[in-house]
């Protein structure tokens, strides 16, 4: 992969997200579009990136212990 294909990659993972949810502009999702039509390693994040969501979203908050969620949540910075 060369560098300026690297950094096109690199854009591609930064907007992500707001691809997902819609949020790009008709310009962005249209680049985007076509980025991933002709990226193998940027289908596959973005595939990825749907497996985890479909994943996650089916636990709830309530799912973890309060004692836990507290135990993790102190430990962030």
């Amino acid at each position: 992969m060369s560098e300026k294909s690297q950094i096109v990659c690199q854009e591609f993972v930064e907007d992500v997200t707001d691809y997902l949810e819609g949020k790009l502009s008709e310009a962005e999702a249209r680049w985007t579009e076509e980025h991933l039509a002709a990226c193998p390693h940027c289908r596959a994040y973005l595939e990825q990136m749907r497996a985890t969501i479909a994943a996650l979203r089916g636990f709830a908050k309530t799912d973890v212990d309060p004692a836990l969620r507290g135990r993790i949540l102190s430990s962030l910075p």
